[in-house]
């Protein structure tokens, strides 16, 4: 059911907790199946030079969080802004279809964080 990097990404996630001193934070959340993804951003010059993660949900939902949080890292933010739910799942070498709408949620808990850091800091 699940390819053998999203097994490694669940079990091994990257980049996993809270940041206590994060620029921006976004957070996503699908109530149908109660998915909650949140977002933090550490920034410097207008790149992601920290990135963590806290997911509440399946196996799919943390293995999303923690690629979506590889991809973005080292980022400028227009570079992350095109991470897409596409390219996380495609990273991923496939999610089942039934669970695609958890590499949505990756891809948008790290926009919304982005969007959030751009109306603070005018960026």
């Amino acid at each position: 059911m699940y390819t053998e990097k999203v097994m490694d990404h669940f079990s091994n996630p990257r980049n996993v907790g809270e940041m206590a001193d994060a620029d921006a934070v976004g957070q996503v959340g699908n109530p149908t199946c109660g998915d909650i993804m949140k977002i933090y951003l550490k920034i410097n010059e207008n790149r992601i030079e920290d990135i963590k993660f806290q997911t509440f949900g399946c196996g799919a939902a943390i293995a999303t969080s923690s690629m979506v949080t590889e991809m973005a890292k080292g980022k400028t933010l227009d570079e992350a802004m095109e991470i897409t739910n596409k390219s996380v799942a495609e990273a991923l070498d496939g999610l089942p279809p039934q669970k695609m709408h958890c590499s949505n949620l990756a891809a948008d808990a790290l926009q919304d964080a982005i969007k959030n850091y751009r109306k603070t800091h005018g960026a």
